[in-house]
């Protein structure tokens, strides 16, 4: 035995005395042990000094085993100080031995084919990724509100801005956006001691390997990460607060989280089945001082967030438009190749789009690398994520297959079947006899899509193999159903029948994490796709799903109980799967008989912005767009919009503005939209003048909401720019809930008195708006241009003060239809008003009021207003919309308005609300 251990047992056997050294020797002749050999107490006798003992223990039980006996020994013959100094620096030891494995296993790896070169380093490799801090939603466990904290690597496991201590932390991040990288970075990391400094052991499970175990223990997870998969040595679990587990890929468990707490365990050596054994890690039941970091993919967030209470979770948004080009040049290295390869990413929009995604920029540059003369083909198939593959398989094919070309298209073959049989029972790991069943053991063509690992002894399973990338797999798995059959597929299973309608029916009603899959197989009908995958790879590819395809997106949102009613479209993966076919003539046959968009918690990247975008382009009969909670994420496009602009002194702004993408499809030739709504949406000044640009160029449009407290002052300047453009003949416009004050009421009064269109004005909830506000509107509201119906400016904080102004503006005004001063506490000021609406020159048809409120003078002058005129209709028309659960939430300014006025709202009874009508209707209030 050798090292600081050996050191120790030596130091405390020649520190005890002859009598217990004696006894010491005795204890050991009575040690049994499975492993290794006894040794005999005869044996025994030779040993007369501690050093020579020490070296025959080791030969006999083995190091380790030897250490553990020694440990025994002493607390047996209650030496405990020796015990633990010996225990103390045996831990020690350990844990840098444990730290040397993890460098080893963690330091170095292959790009996701492992032939293309050398090991990697990760801190070569590794770019930094955007990723946001999410909170649950106290309501079913679902995803929440975004929150605009934005966390790194190294600020992963503080405490959040609440000064909680996540104990249980969930990474998610869709296909190939850099979970497992991340997690690498982590172990290398806390290798370092450049973070998670506060954890003795970083444990990372890649839980793909667990899909073959039954029933495990705590000790056994840990004992799969250890050298020799062994456990630490040492008491660690006297120090659970030190531990960090990590789980990579959860969600290809399967697991039905929702044990009884009853069968939960409490003890780490208890064997249970493996979901009892992760819930009760989970549910901190088992360990429960320890952290732990889940790495998965969104399509099972919502059953983990059921096992969860109060945690938090951190979504990966991918690479940012400085990351991408880092990455260009760490992936390259030679700085003038990664320019040009990277200019050219860049200079096509859909391209450097995808480039968000981790894996598709891998995907560009390796393709790049080899064959950067080439860009003009590469340019022609980067119009998807399909046609990119396709692109990458072809080139991997050509420069790596000897065989002949028809057996490559058998092995593809019979490749799609493996990969779908795979997707279908949550499958990423397949056995040996799998891959020989499937006739898929050709170890040339083997190697190009899929990578081997050996299991732990006693698994019984040999060697397992998986797609080198789920991405992959879900690409032939969609394939599959588009191929034409050489030969009969390999499966005794009806759910695994060529049937696209069962794999639609599967993923609108339960399965979404068959969303890639469904998301290519569009992306395979496409006639481009079919061409490249017979030139490219030799596989022919049917057209017949097309039409279940086409059928299947007209109808999936279709109310069979209402079959008149107006079709929207709610769901963004309907334009992920219309972009991924990239044909115009498709897009316009699913969107002909729908007229509008609703949006609501859509986290909007900028691939979600190319896709939504296009279809709006080739969508003729879009009258409507509504977004609630949805947020925007910058673009970055350094690109010159369309030239002849009124003023082009806001191009640069635009430029930054995350909405000027979509407002550009939006304006597009043709474009007949009536009706735009953002909620809660997070809108910045830069939006405002992109949206200002909006209201000025398209003159179709005449409803526009706004319901976001970011927007400000500012915000309202820049699209009062717009409403006084001659294009703009906007009818409705809704500021609620937008944090103004009198400050930009100026310029809300010039457009009043410029606009000859607008019939309601909505400023609700503006607690800052005031009474000088209100006068500076009704200086442009008595313009003679101005034909206002309806003005509504309830919870504004307004007094007596303004009402002067509103008297006179009613005395002048022979447009307004309605006036809502709903929950304001306008004092003397009700009875001036109530006083001037009984002249007969006044055409009010309903008055807002807070009845409640009104002094006894009111009240008098409110009965003979009702007298002379019987059908004005005085109320509370005040119209509370709450934003989504969460959203109110980063609205800080708001929430005394909302909790102060919720009890007074109950039992009111409003008029229905102009955004149910509409946007061509002219219905009062």
């Amino acid at each position: 035995m050798a090292g600081e251990e050996s050191a120790i047992l030596l130091e405390a056997l020649e520190g005890l005395t002859l009598e217990d050294f004696q006894e010491f020797k005795k204890k050991l002749s009575h040690i049994d042990i499975k492993e290794g050999w006894n040794i005999h107490r005869d044996e025994l006798e030779k040993f007369t000094h501690p050093s020579t003992l020490i070296s025959y223990m080791g030969d006999s039980y083995g190091e380790a085993a030897a250490m553990d006996i020694a440990i025994g020994l002493f607390e047996k013959m209650n030496q405990r100080h020796l015990a633990e100094k010996i225990l103390d620096e045996k831990v020690k030891e350990y844990k840098q031995k444990y730290r040397e494995h993890v460098a080893r296993e963690f330091l170095q790896y292959k790009e996701v084919n492992s032939w293309l070169g050398e090991n990697l380093s990760v801190s070569d490799r590794y770019t930094n990724l955007t990723i946001a801090r999410r909170s649950w939603n106290q309501h079913g466990g679902e995803p929440g509100d975004v929150s605009s904290d934005t966390v790194t690597i190294q600020t992963l496991f503080e405490p959040s801005k609440d000064g909680q201590l996540q104990r249980v932390t969930v990474l998610v991040g869709a296909t190939g956006m850099g979970k497992t990288m991340t997690i690498r970075k982590v172990m290398m990391d806390w290798v370092e001691g450049t973070l998670c400094t506060q954890f003795d052991y970083a444990f990372c499970i890649d839980c793909k390997e667990l899909s073959f175990s039954k029933e495990v223990s705590m000790v056994d997870l840990i004992s799969k990460c250890c050298p020799q998969q062994r456990t630490p040595a040492g008491r660690i679990f006297d120090n659970p607060e030190k531990i960090l587990f990590i789980f990579d890929s959860f969600e290809v468990l399967g697991l039905p989280l929702v044990q009884h707490k009853g069968e939960l365990s409490t003890d780490p050596t208890e064997a249970k089945p493996l979901e009892t054994t992760l819930l009760s890690l989970l549910k901190r039941k088992v360990l429960p001082e320890s952290s732990v970091l889940i790495a998965m993919r969104p399509t099972a967030l919502q059953s983990l967030g059921q096992c969860l209470e109060g945690e938090h979770y951190v979504e990966i948004l991918g690479f940012a438009p400085a990351a991408r080009e880092e990455y260009f040049h760490r992936y390259f290295g030679n700085d003038n190749k990664a320019d040009v390869a990277f200019r050219f990413t860049r200079g096509n929009g859909v391209l450097y789009s995808l480039c968000v995604i981790p894996i598709m920029s891998w995907t560009v540059c390796t393709i790049l690398e080899q064959e950067l003369h080439k860009r003009n083909q590469l340019l022609a198939c980067s119009k998807t994520t399909t046609q990119m593959i396709l692109f990458y398989l072809s080139w991997l094919t050509k420069h790596r297959v000897s065989n002949a070309w028809q057996n490559l298209q058998q092995f593809l073959h019979k490749l799609c079947s493996l990969a779908a049989d795979g997707i279908w029972k949550h499958k990423v790991l397949f056995e040996e006899k799998e891959i020989e069943d499937q006739g898929l053991n050709q170890p040339e063509l083997l190697s190009l899509f899929l990578n081997e690992k050996g299991l732990e002894k006693g698994t019984h399973h040999g060697n397992v193999y998986s797609f080198s990338h789920l991405h992959l797999q879900e690409f032939f798995a969609a394939m599959f159903y588009v191929l034409e059959d050489q030969e009969e597929m390999l499966s005794d299973s009806q759910i695994f029948a060529k049937d696209v309608n069962m794999l639609l029916k599967s993923y609108h009603t339960s399965r979404m994490d068959l969303n890639v899959t469904v998301r290519l197989l569009f992306g395979l009908v496409n006639p481009k796709s079919v061409e490249y995958a017979d030139e490219g790879i030799g596989c022919r590819i049917s057209l017949r799903p097309r039409e279940d395809l086409l059928r299947w997106l007209q109808t999936r949102h279709r109310d069979l109980s209402h079959p008149s009613k107006i079709m929207t479209v709610k769901d963004l993966d309907t334009f992920h799967f219309l972009f991924e076919t990239n044909e115009e003539s498709f897009v316009q046959s699913v969107l002909g008989s729908f007229t509008g968009i609703v949006l609501q918690d859509a986290k909007l990247m900028l691939y979600d912005q190319v896709a939504l975008c296009f279809c709006i382009k080739q969508w003729a009969g879009l009258l409507s767009v509504t977004l609630r909670s949805c947020s925007f994420h910058q673009q970055h496009r350094r690109q010159e919009p369309g030239k002849g602009l009124p003023w082009q002194s806001w191009r640069q702004e635009e430029l930054h503005s995350p909405l000027y993408p979509l407002c550009q499809a939006l304006r597009h030739p043709g474009s007949l939209l009536q009706s735009l709504r953002l909620q809660w949406c997070g809108l910045t000044e830069g939006d405002s003048k992109t949206l200002g640009t909006l209201l000025a160029t398209l003159p179709s449009l005449v409803y526009f909401e706004v319901g976001d407290g970011a927007l400000g002052d500012d915000g309202v300047r820049m699209l009062c720019t717009g409403l006084r453009q001659p294009d703009c003949h906007l009818r409705v416009l809704r500021l609620r809930y937008t944090h103004l004050t009198s400050a930009c009421c100026q310029d809300l009064s010039v457009a009043l008195g410029t606009s000859t269109c607008l019939e309601e004005l909505d400023l609700s909830f503006s607690a800052r708006l005031r009474d000088d506000g209100v006068t500076l509107l009704c200086e442009g509201l008595q313009h003679s241009s101005c034909q206002l119906q309806v003005l509504r400016l309830g919870s504004c904080s307004l007094t007596d003060t303004c009402c002067q102004a509103l008297v006179a503006w009613l005395g002048h005004s022979h447009s307004l239809k309605c006036l809502d001063l709903s929950d304001n506490e306008l004092g003397v000021g009700a009875t001036l008003l109530l006083r001037q609406l009984r002249h007969h020159n006044c055409m009010l048809q309903m008055l807002g009021l807070s009845i409640s409120t009104l002094s006894k003078d009111a009240l008098q002058e409110l009965v003979a207003l009702q007298a002379l005129k019987p059908n004005l209709k005085v109320t509370d028309l005040q119209e509370h919309e709450a934003p989504e659960t969460g959203a109110m939430a980063r609205l800080t300014f708001q929430h005394s308005i909302w909790a102060g006025r919720r009890a007074a709202v109950r039992g009111r009874k409003g008029l229905p609300s102009s955004r149910a009508a509409l946007p061509h209707s002219r219905s009062l209030c």
